[in-house]
């Protein structure tokens, strides 16, 4: 196979990657909290080729001399766009909205039997029983608890109206009384760019010390200086319909000249073989 194909063949299998990509935003432009993600492309391995006959001809040459001749392209990195989503109204108690750009829910995740914070800005919570006894618990929408300040948070059930106040406290009436029953745990991402997706709209802090980050230069808690959230409210998706479809139309033509690279340079080939001497 020539080099021209090889390198067509390559960056195909790359496009194919980012219009994974840009299908996976489309299709969560709905999701409350969803952060679009964006593919970046970088330049494979090139070989230096010195075809200067005269190199002293080349004096004042902006460029390095001779040809350099690519591999074709990679993703070079798939990141997050934290910018932050509309907030709509949807009057519902346990709906809340997070008002700072990189502030976040923390959701307690088990997985084989493996317990992990997650953290996401999906605030549409609910209200699941707790096993054994006349209780209740906030949580996500899949079952896993919302942390507190002092672990998920779970009070007991009967009461009477519930409502999430904007500096996070869950405040329950009963008979007239009410009482809070735990205060959200937002935390603040300083480097929002570590943040590692995990799938089901959330994310996970991956290995600091590998990055050389320690927690602290990531993760900290949400300053209390103003209201940290809206309740009755979500936020959401940052997708941007209008400017994923002009990278489908951009990608998908990308992905067609490079097909039609391949197919050229198999009849340029099958022209070559059928020369005579």
């Amino acid at each position: 196979m020539s080099r021209m194909m090889i390198q067509a063949a390559v960056t195909m299998n790359q496009l194919q990657n980012k219009l994974d990509v840009i299908g996976n935003n489309m299709a969560n432009s709905q999701t409350t909290g969803y952060k679009a993600r964006e593919a970046q492309f970088s330049s494979l391995l090139f070989q230096q080729m010195d075809n200067l006959n005269t190199p002293e001809n080349a004096e004042g040459r902006l460029t390095p001399d001779g040809i350099r001749i690519g591999a074709g392209a990679r993703l070079g990195s798939i990141n997050s766009n934290f910018g932050q989503g509309n907030i709509v109204t949807t009057d519902r108690a346990l709906d809340t909205a997070l008002l700072g750009r990189n502030h976040y829910f923390q959701i307690q995740v088990t997985t084989n039997d493996v317990t992990e914070t997650r953290y996401t800005k999906d605030g549409a919570f609910y209200l699941s029983p707790v096993e054994g006894n006349q209780s209740v618990m906030l949580t996500t929408s899949d079952g896993n608890p919302v942390l507190g300040e002092n672990g998920p948070i779970i009070f007991a059930d009967g009461f009477d109206n519930i409502d999430i106040r904007e500096n996070g406290q869950v405040v329950v009436e009963r008979a007239g009384q009410t009482e809070v029953a735990g205060t959200l745990a937002v935390v603040e991402a300083v480097r929002p760019e570590v943040l590692e997706a995990t799938g089901e709209n959330m994310f996970r802090l991956p290995d600091l010390n590998a990055l050389g980050y320690n927690i602290n230069e990531v993760l900290r808690q949400a300053p209390q200086n103003g209201a940290l959230l809206q309740s009755n409210a979500l936020e959401q998706s940052n997708v941007d319909l209008s400017k994923e479809m002009t990278e489908l139309i951009m990608t998908q033509r990308s992905y067609q000249f490079n097909s039609r690279t391949i197919s050229m340079g198999d009849q340029m080939m099958g022209l070559v073989n059928s020369l005579r001497s």
